[in-house]
Parts: structure tokens; sequence; C-alpha cells
């Protein structure tokens, strides 16, 4: 172990062991990462119980609305992303994630603002829901119980779905995504029925189970692909819209719990450019001098590497004509693994599964969210302490 700079605890290198010895997780996760990464199945559970409970029949009183705005920041802000994807081209008006304080300056009494912060507190979702109150806009907001944002909410009697902050909020993602999409469900946007939520759930909780602690690294897909990524430069793309809001994910939890740079992103977007990384100074051309016969301890004085993570969504819809025809995504998936196959960089494929859009998602974000957790426990990084997340905040407080 060493200490960096700014008094950072770690390795500079992966050290495989420890992700098959679940004696040190205790000592290495005294945060519970890896236990509240396992609580998604009972988040999804418990938000939609909580979300009955609220007065969501509030919302249908005024029809249809002109617009949604789904205002908040860090994984609150992704809910947005998903409460899109799942609504899909065929959604009967648009749905706008808005991740800055306030609300576009269109927004007003025909729309609806739904606030999201796990904590109840981030300026982002404090500041949306009062420009929607004093707008006319209909509100609802999903947070803490017993917070600002539940204040905000009652001060305009407006719907407030109480998420108990049990975990980070780069853990509660299904915690606040539930009631988001039961709220949109309300006014008509999306299908999610108690099935839906319930295969959901389960899939979530058989996932854990694959990559439980107690499951060595070669059964377990997630300390699998972690080890896969270790020392390298990961490259996530999604096939789909659906697949790429669980590649930005990714992204999201690589950055905050491993401290892994990394680029996300559409690969439809990416054969547009950035599929040429490929080629690059840490593809191709440090790939083609790579001794593949050489050991690991070997290869540590390499440079970094690409590793190239695609996430498949396999999708849904054929019927669906306002959609990229499916054969079309296929056909790129397979053409970007032939691309890196040629150029020698290695590619990692999570295909999803299940028959719902909800379903599919989670079965592409459980395991790597998993994954970014188990290679901060291999570098020696406490995955729930982020010195520098802490640091940046009291530094913009002042």
């Amino acid at each position: 172990m060493m200490d960096g700079s700014a008094g950072v605890s770690g390795r500079r290198v992966a050290d495989e062991s420890v992700l098959d010895d679940p004696d040190t997780f205790a000592e290495q996760d005294p945060g519970g990462m890896l236990r509240f990464t396992a609580s998604a199945g009972a988040q999804v559970r418990e938000s939609a119980s909580l979300a009955a409970e609220a007065n969501l029949s509030l919302l249908e009183d005024d029809g249809r609305p002109r617009a949604v705005v789904i205002a908040g920041i860090g994984t609150a802000g992704r809910t947005g992303d998903v409460l899109a994807t799942v609504a899909g081209p065929r959604c009967p008006v648009p749905v706008i994630p808005h991740r800055s304080a306030g609300v576009p300056g269109w927004v007003g009494a025909a729309d609806v603002v739904i606030a999201v912060s796990a904590s109840g507190r981030s300026p982002e979702a404090l500041g949306a829901a009062e420009a929607a109150h004093r707008r006319g806009a209909r509100l609802v907001a999903v947070g803490a119980p017993d917070s600002q944002l539940q204040s905000v909410a009652e001060r305009a009697r407006a719907p407030f779905i109480p998420v108990p902050r049990r975990a980070p909020a780069r853990a509660s993602l299904w915690a606040l995504t539930v009631p988001v999409l039961l709220a949109a469900r309300t006014l008509g946007l999306v299908k999610v029925n108690e099935a839906d939520l319930a295969e959901t759930a389960a899939r979530l909780d058989a996932d854990a189970d694959r990559c439980r602690p107690t499951a060595e690294s070669f059964v377990n897909p997630a300390k699998s692909l972690a080890l896969g990524l270790a020392g390298s430069i990961p490259i996530v793309w999604g096939s789909s819209p659906l697949a790429t809001v669980a590649a930005r994910r990714f992204g999201d939890t690589l950055s905050a719990n491993a401290r892994y740079p990394v680029v996300t992103g559409a690969l439809g977007e990416a054969g547009r450019g950035r599929v040429g990384l490929l080629d690059g100074v840490f593809g191709g051309l440090v790939e083609s001098a790579r001794d593949i016969f050489a050991d690991r301890d070997e290869t540590e004085g390499d440079p970094t590497r690409l590793r190239l993570v695609l996430l498949r969504d396999g999708g849904l819809n054929a019927e669906d004509d306002t959609d990229e025809p499916l054969a079309v995504e296929e056909r790129r998936a397979e053409a970007v693994q032939t691309l890196a196959e040629r150029r020698g960089v290695r590619c990692d494929v999570v295909t999803a599964e299940g028959g719902s859009a909800l379903e599919r998602l989670a079965s592409l974000v459980a395991v790597p969210d998993f994954a970014s957790v188990y290679l901060a426990l291999a570098h020696g990084l406490d995955p729930m302490a982020v010195p520098a997340i802490t640091e940046m905040k009291e530094l913009s407080n002042q």
C-alpha cells in the first residue's frame, strides 16, 4: 500500500488475490459499498411501495403535460435518462433530463417537473422545485424524508416520495429511479406494470447472488470484469439507447468507486469518430508490441492499454418502427468487436436479458456496478470514501 500526494491510500497495481479473500472485504470496504450494491432488488421493491403510498393521483387531475423535466445531478440526474429511454421514441411528450439549477425558461403551468435528490438538499433539485412552484408547473419530488426538498413539496402541495437515505447516492440508482418511473406512469407516459418491477427486482437479486463476495473470480462475472479492466483505460459503449444509459452509468461508477478514467457513449456515435481510439497510442499501436506469452509480472511496466466493454441490448424493438432497426444495432456491435480483435484490443461483452426494457436495463447495470467496487478493492481503495469529492464540496461551498 502507498499514499498519494493528498494522503490517498491504495495500490498502483491491482492485487488479484484480494478478490478471492472475502475476509479482507470488511476491512477494505468499511462503508459497506458491496452490501449497498447488493440491495438493488430490495430498493426496487421498497421504492415501489413508497410510491404507491404517495398521492400521485394529484398528477392526473390536469391530464397529460406538455413536457416533463427531470431535475437532478449525478445519479439523480441519471434517472431522467432512464425515464427517457424506457419511455422510448413513442412517448407522447418530451422527457428532458435537466442537470443545472432552476428549470428551462419555457417551463410553465402546462408542464411537470420531477425534482430528484437522494439527500433532499442538492441545489439543482431544490432550485428546480422552487422554480416549478413559482411558475405554476406541476411538481413531484423524490428524496430523503424530512429534508429541504420535502419542505418545498409540502409548500407547493405537491406529491413527495420519500427515499430513505440508507446508501450513498451512487448506490441508490434504483431507489431513485422507480419513483420517477411510477410518476411518469401516472401521467400516461410509460407502461411499467407490477410484473415488470417484480421481474426487475428478481433479476437484480439473481445478479447480486452471482456477484457475491464469496463467489470466486472464475465464476463471478463482476470480479472477472474488474480484473480484465485492471490497469487499463476502459471504453464502454452501448449498442442501443438503453444500453448507452447503462454504459454511462458504468462510467459513473468506475470514476467514483474505482477512480478510473473512462470513455463512454453510444456505439452509433462512436462509429463517427471515437472508434479511432482503437488505432491510437493506447490501442492498436501499443497492442502490436505486446508479448502475448508474457506473465502479468513481466508486463507491469508496459504502457497502459485500452479495454473495450460492449453492452449489447439485443432489444425488443422489432415492432417499434420508430426505433433504429435491431439488425443495424447488431451489425454495428459485431463490426466494433471485429475491429477490436484485429487490433489486439481486448473486449468484454455484457448482453441484456429480460422481457421488459426495465429488466434489460437492470441486467446491463448490475454486473458493472459490482465490477466497479471490486476494481476499487483490488487497488486497495475504499469505494465509499472519495476524498476528492469531499474536498471539492468543501472548496466550492467556501
